[in-house]
């Protein structure tokens, strides 16, 4: 199975993070550096380095504005309030519609899928914001998408992504903080309402900690919607590579995101032989005709069912009828429930799953007396035994025209001497 990103938020996350856990990770850095160059973007430069939180070693990915182009609603004294009303209000906020960054991202020298995920991210984030302003995306500008760092950061996000070839990314809880924040339009809860939009929409899990302070970004969210594909992770698999990125905000908990390349494993062979689900779907029916049940049966059969069978019952009013009873995968269901639907007059189907204990199995082929036949050999307890396959002891039977009883009897004595010819083999 192809590898897989676990994106672990227990720090929250944000673009920065993100970047920087991917550089981590392996991504590489030259072409990073080319792809934001290659923007048609004024005033900032980056600045990648390690830095240690907490004792624990993590790359930073920084963007650095020019003074001009600062947007002090990312920096920790604007969003908690601290500094003179005059020098708050004395920073010009860049305002850029989305149209506006598009054309941006779309002039740069990025890949066609690099283009495709950043653009995906903006209009995350722009239709959250529109939300909030009850406004649309095309009416609105605003200095979240528009800032310089924020561009830099999705755009930068996106390319990393694309370099390491990341197609699915388990996010599995965003974990966020509590209080208030200070920013351009005031004091707002957390989490923001961009954010708290964008977990709305796209079902994000999120769990709320006891700590002060804003651990999710609306960037960040913005790009967790955009890539995530599962929010579970599987039951076992092994880690490639880890990748750890800082975020800037100082908290009482390290602001790290820790990224990890994963294999996903199957289940050990011992489970896999003893253990399995599988679903009953059952329907009771008093109004359908034989032939109708029997076609039904064919093509629940064709379709993969691995049991149909029908149960005489008395149903309400003391009326003759099937119950309909159909076992199949639980990948199936849908299918299997749409032929009961569109064969049968039922109106109702019951779905159950079941746990199940197997014996571990095989179908083999042997030559027996009267040619090839199909076997399913048995296991348990260190203890083999087989049955042949009915389908082949039909076709023996109709083509050496005897009975199905006496092909049988033969076949199944040369089964039991085939498989202790074969335990003793491999006993000595």
């Amino acid at each position: 199975m192809a590898e897989k990103l676990y994106l672990e938020c227990q720090s929250g996350i944000s673009g920065d993070m993100l970047v920087g856990a991917l550089l981590d990770l392996g991504a590489d850095e030259e072409i990073l550096k080319g792809s934001l160059k290659s923007l048609p973007l004024e005033g900032f430069e980056i600045a990648i380095s390690r830095v240690n939180k907490s004792g624990i070693d993590a790359c930073d990915f920084l963007v650095k504005l020019d003074k001009e182009y600062e947007n002090h609603d990312h920096e920790m004294e604007y969003l908690h309030g601290e500094g003179s009303q005059e020098e708050k209000s004395s920073h010009a906020h860049m305002h850029r519609g989305f149209s506006e960054v598009v054309s941006i991202i779309e002039s740069g020298k990025l890949t066609k899928r690099a283009k495709a995920l950043a653009v995906s991210i903006f209009r995350i984030l722009g239709e959250a914001e529109a939300k909030a302003h009850g406004t649309v995306l095309e009416q609105i500008h605003f200095h979240e998408v528009g800032a310089v760092d924020s561009i830099v950061d999705i755009v930068a996000a996106a390319v990393c992504l694309d370099n390491l070839g990341i197609k699915e990314v388990v996010i599995p809880v965003l974990y966020e903080g509590t209080g208030t924040i200070r920013c351009q339009h005031g004091i707002l809860p957390i989490p923001v309402p961009a954010v708290a939009n964008i977990i709305e929409k796209y079902h994000l899990v999120i769990q709320i900690s006891s700590l002060q302070g804003e651990l999710v970004t609306p960037t960040g969210a913005a790009i967790a919607a955009a890539i995530c594909t599962s929010d579970t992770l599987p039951q076992r698999f092994s880690v490639k590579k880890i990748g750890v990125g800082a975020g800037k905000r100082q908290y009482e908990r390290p602001s790290l995101l820790r990224a990890m390349l994963i294999d996903p494993l199957g289940e050990p062979e011992e489970n896999k032989e003893e253990e399995d689900t599988i679903y009953k779907l059952e329907c009771n029916v008093d109004d359908c005709g034989g032939e109708a049940f029997a076609y039904c049966m064919e093509k629940l059969f064709a379709e993969g069912a691995r049991d149909v069978f029908y149960t005489p019952v008395y149903m309400k009013k003391n009326r003759p009828a099937y119950e309909v009873s159909v076992i199949c995968e639980q990948q199936d269901v849908e299918r299997m429930e749409a032929i009961l639907f569109t064969e049968t007059t039922t109106i109702g189907i019951r779905r159950i799953k079941m746990e199940r204990t197997i014996l571990k199995r095989d179908i083999i082929t042997i030559d027996s007396s009267f040619g090839p036949v199909h076997v399913k050999v048995c296991e348990f307890q260190d203890t083999k035994w087989g049955y042949p396959e009915y389908e082949s002891i039909k076709k023996i039977a109709m083509k050496e025209g005897v009975s199905y009883l006496e092909v049988y009897k033969v076949v199944h004595r040369e089964i039991i001497e085939y498989i202790e010819e074969h335990n003793n083999k491999e006993k000595n």
